[in-house]
């Protein structure tokens, strides 16, 4: 900086730091976070993927003024936004449940996986991978747009595992696969029940998606498709695994699917599909830059009443402010 002010003469340089500190409103703009280990000041952001919904259909061609960001109740600055002709690509990653309970439904699974990568991946746009996760949490196949090598990683899934590490496989997939990469980031979980293995647990797995600002949207496999699973009937009763994977969904924008039929499940795919090319993703400058650890409660608002009476807005609601490295 001494350098590139080293020939600007000095009347100048005393007028643009007398405007500046003229300018300065401390307690409308906090001063950025500053990184203790580099020294460096830097300012974070939230990406919020965001959905709106009247009744059941998706809504589309909202601009960027009809929505207002507050974060622990406080309006915040939106600094980007865009829209279903202006989104980032999606990245999405299929981690199917493999324990032993899956067993008899190991076909319909694969078919599941490839369905849904074939619905919701555009060519040479979008890009899938694919994990499983028993007593192991396996990547088959990294992030790719080619359809065949896809078909080829699910294809060779032969084996079932012992336990149901689901939360691991959340946590490892977002943490590793996820963190840099460069669009929408989604998870979508097939399982047919509760965690039984992980050493990461609910809280730890949604904290993660939240940190590295991935939607997860889950398919439940437990109620059966026609009698296809022996001993289980299709709309069974959600127990508290459905409860919890309800939870990881909603918590991190998403939603959780239970259905008894592949038509159901066909639906299902569409839905999700649908809604990440629906989707409006803002972006915001939180007002406090400090990484307290602390949860902070986000709400996305229509700033018209009359689009507040007829929407329905789904987001994340909250997340942690800890220092992260994530790529915008």
């Amino acid at each position: 900086m001494k350098n590139t002010f080293r020939f600007i003469n000095f009347t100048f340089v005393f007028v643009f730091f007398a405007l500046a500190v003229s300018a300065q409103t401390p307690q409308a703009t906090p001063p950025p976070a500053v990184d203790d280990a580099a020294g460096v000041s830097k300012t974070f952001e939230v990406r919020l993927p965001v959905t709106v919904l009247q009744k059941k259909s998706l809504v589309t061609g909202l601009t960027r003024g009809d929505f207002a960001i507050f974060e622990d109740g406080v309006q915040q600055e939106i600094t980007f936004f865009t829209d279903e002709k202006t989104n980032p690509p999606v990245y999405v990653g299929v981690l199917m449940d493999t324990s032993d309970s899956t067993k008899g439904k190991m076909k319909f699974s694969k078919e599941a996986a490839k369905n849904f990568i074939y619905t919701v991946t555009r060519l040479r746009k979008d890009k899938a991978a694919f994990m499983t996760f028993d007593h192991e949490v396996k990547l088959i196949q990294d992030f790719t747009d080619k359809l065949d090598l896809l078909d080829k990683a699910v294809d060779k899934i032969n084996k079932t595992g012992s336990q149901t590490a689901l939360y691991d496989a959340v946590w490892q997939f977002s943490d590793e696969k996820l963190r840099n990469a460069p669009g929408r980031r989604v998870v979508v979980i097939i399982t047919d029940g509760e965690d039984t293995f992980s050493r990461a647990e609910l809280k730890d797995a949604i904290d993660i998606a939240q940190r590295t600002e991935t939607t997860i949207f889950a398919i439940s496999t437990k109620a059966g498709f026609l009698g296809s699973v022996p001993g289980v009937d299709a709309g069974t009763v959600k127990d508290k695994g459905d409860k919890y994977l309800t939870q990881l969904a909603e918590e991190t924008g998403g939603e959780a699917f239970f259905t008894g039929d592949m038509l159901e499940l066909e639906k299902a795919f569409k839905k999700i599909s649908e809604e990440l090319r629906s989707q409006y993703i803002i972006t915001y400058r939180p007002a406090n830059q400090v990484f307290d650890g602390r949860e902070r409660k986000i709400e996305v608002r229509f700033t018209g009443k009359d689009k507040a009476d007829k929407y329905k807005i789904r987001s994340k609601t909250s997340y942690r402010a800890v220092r992260d490295g994530l790529k915008q």
